[in-house]
């Protein structure tokens, strides 16, 4: 009995921290376009995946806001 419930704590700790996962990285602070310029690099859009990236410079490859 014990063990299952150790096991189903486990379980629903788990579940817990996978699901915060996410909202810790979108709570994160991105690159903004100053950032990115500042930083050598110029923000253009990627028609492909509809996001604006920083493309060159020290944040090159990063998606800004």
């Amino acid at each position: 009995m014990r063990i299952r419930l150790l096991g189903f704590t486990a379980a629903v700790i788990l579940a817990v921290l996978g699901a915060m996962g996410p909202v810790a990285q979108a709570a994160a602070p991105g690159v903004d376009g100053q950032k990115c310029t500042t930083g050598g690099g110029s923000v253009e859009y990627n028609s492909s995946s509809g996001l604006w990236t920083c493309v060159g410079g020290q944040y090159s490859g990063e998606s800004v806001p």
